[in-house]
């Protein structure tokens, strides 16, 4: 068990200690841990030429943690270079302190606290001692960063550097998601995208939105989806098409089938496969404007254009589940009109897609896909 002095903070029914950490206790205490599948963003950070970078890469790589499970954000190089670069100028000019405020913890597992003195809130804490018994809440690049120094040349530096920190111990993992959304939505501004998936998956779980956070998600990372590669997961990464865009229209699609269809048999079906649905018929899309799907010079797959797609999937989706057998065929049926009435020139960017995008984004949005449900061919009967 790691022994700490510690101060006790009651608020209502809850409590939590004011720690003084080490730097070596944290670096072997707290498991970094981040959202989904990419650990830091993409792209390193430039040094200027002649200056080498305090970050042992390779070992941060090792030490950040993916999960499904967790809420932080991917990692961003630039910041943790940044970070690492002011703590050792603290270190060499002294002029501030290198972390002047208390990182955020957690712990799954209640801590034991022993008052000592006459103060009941003053006293001593122990914890398990066993590697990645803590998370953290607040501060993950901050922690990070020094984690970053102790793994290069200047470890025995900075190995001894005390870091305040804040501990929140035994509080239920949902508590812990929604404890990290108020105090980013308050004082930080989370990426909207960030946000739709903890609300899917974590924070206050929602069938629909699980199912098109995944749909989505399949969409981004499939090999051979139209839209690979596409889609700004989590608000980071190298996709051009915000996640939190697509999931709104998504969901509003599926809102407008139930509130014009509440008694349909095959609304269950249609809410379970979301994501085989949206799948099909975004490659029924690329094949019917194949010609110009992977073009430059056409907006076809940016964030307007891809949203309009969505706002016409209503009927598309009415029809294929009111028909029935492969939806495939069905779906093919109803956008072929789409090659001719739509055709390949409404979305070349320097001819019909500008003339046509006067009214902004999302007057833009709304007049593509009322022209995609009007092309739409009658299929069925």
């Amino acid at each position: 068990m790691l022994t700490v002095p510690a101060l006790k903070v009651q608020q209502f029914k809850q409590e939590f200690y004011l720690l003084n950490l080490a730097a070596a206790d944290v670096e072997r205490l707290v498991r970094f841990e981040v959202l989904g599948e990419a650990g830091l963003d993409g792209g390193r950070h430039a040094r200027r030429r002649g200056t080498a970078s305090p970050v042992n890469w390779v070992e941060i790589e090792k030490k950040v943690h993916t999960s499904e499970k967790a809420f932080q954000r991917p990692i961003l190089r630039k910041k943790i270079e940044d970070l690492a670069e002011h703590y050792r100028q603290c270190r060499d000019d002294g002029a501030v302190p290198a972390i002047p405020g208390a990182v955020l913890l957690t712990s799954d597992q209640p801590v034991e606290f022993t008052p000592h003195g006459s103060n009941p809130f003053v006293g001593l804490v122990q914890m398990s001692e066993g590697d990645g018994t803590l998370r953290v809440l607040d501060g993950q690049h901050r922690l990070l960063s020094l984690a970053a120094l102790l793994a290069s040349a200047d470890s025995d530096a900075v190995r001894g550097l005390q870091v305040p920190a804040i501990l929140f111990a035994g509080l239920p993992p949902p508590s812990v998601v929604e404890m990290f959304v108020t105090i980013n939505s308050k004082h930080t501004r989370l990426d909207p995208s960030l946000l739709y998936t903890l609300k899917g998956r974590q924070l206050y779980p929602d069938p629909l939105d699980s199912a098109i956070h995944d749909a989505i998600k399949a969409l981004n990372g499939s090999d051979g989806s139209p839209l690979c590669g596409q889609v700004k997961m989590l608000g980071v990464g190298p996709g051009k098409v915000p996640q939190a865009g697509l999931a709104q229209e998504m969901r509003a699609a599926i809102e407008a089938v139930r509130g014009h269809q509440p008694e349909a048999q095959w609304l269950a079906d249609l809410l379970a496969h979301v994501g085989r649905f949206y799948a099909l018929y975004f490659r029924e899309v690329a094949r019917v404007f194949a010609d110009v799907w992977e073009s430059r010079k056409h907006s076809i797959r940016g964030t307007i254009a891809l949203r309009a797609f969505v706002q016409a999937s209503p009927p598309v989706i009415a029809r294929v589940f009111e028909v029935g057998g492969d939806p495939r065929a069905t779906m093919r049926a109803l956008l072929a009109p789409w090659s001719t009435r739509i055709g390949p020139d409404r979305f070349e960017t320097a001819a019909a897609w500008r003339a046509k995008a006067a009214g902004g984004g999302k007057e833009t949005t709304r007049v593509l896909a009322r022209e995609l449900v009007a092309a739409l061919a009658e299929v069925g009967g």
